[in-house]
């Protein structure tokens, strides 16, 4: 008999959902490339359920040529067109263009910043992971003073597609915010 695990509530049922929930959302990742590609698809995810954009995460690594940022700050109207084109990604013009003019940010970042990109998005809770302690996802807020100030920062550096909320949810998934529920078996791993 399979052991049935505490867990937040928001993947349900899903094994792909599930799957994100227990080995990815919250980990701590410090690698500015993935940080890059994570906080672009959280961007194409704004209006949408984060299920619809796992479900075409693969296809938007091969689309967006593995979330490089020298090659998507290179692209061009042919690229642009290129990805309109491209069923299996969320084809929006304007969500296309800010991620190349996301990437041109992030190199600019990456050599500006003495820690990279990466160091200048953990700056947000001075390089530590906030545990939060929430009883249920209902008490999570949407945004918090720290996800205002880096989508502020970001949108100062020439960032789209990064408002608080979604700066949020990026946190959450990258493991600067641990809003793990306390019921949840991810909550005590991920503790730091």
């Amino acid at each position: 008999m399979t052991e049935q695990k505490s867990r937040c509530t928001w993947p349900g049922e899903d094994p792909l959902y599930v799957a994100y929930h227990d080995e990815e959302w919250g980990v701590p990742i410090r690698d500015s490339r993935a940080l890059f590609e994570k906080l672009i698809l959280d961007g194409f995810q704004a209006g949408l359920s984060w299920i619809t954009i796992l479900r075409r995460r693969e296809t938007f690594i091969t689309a967006f040529d593995q979330f490089d940022p020298v090659k998507i700050a290179a692209y061009d109207d042919e690229d642009v067109e290129r990805l309109m084109q491209d069923k299996g990604i969320i084809r929006n013009r304007m969500k296309i263009l800010a991620t190349i003019k996301n990437a041109r940010a992030y190199l600019e970042i990456e050599q500006a910043h003495p820690g990279g990109f990466s160091e200048f998005i953990w700056s947000f809770t001075d390089d530590k992971t906030v545990q939060n302690s929430w009883r249920t996802g209902a008490d999570v807020p949407a945004e918090t003073a720290e996800s205002q100030a880096m989508s502020k920062a970001l949108k100062k550096k020439g960032f789209g597609f990064c408002g608080p909320t979604i700066c949020y949810a990026f946190m959450q998934a990258v493991g600067i915010i641990n809003d793990h529920t306390t019921d949840c078996f991810r909550h005590k791993q991920l503790h730091i």
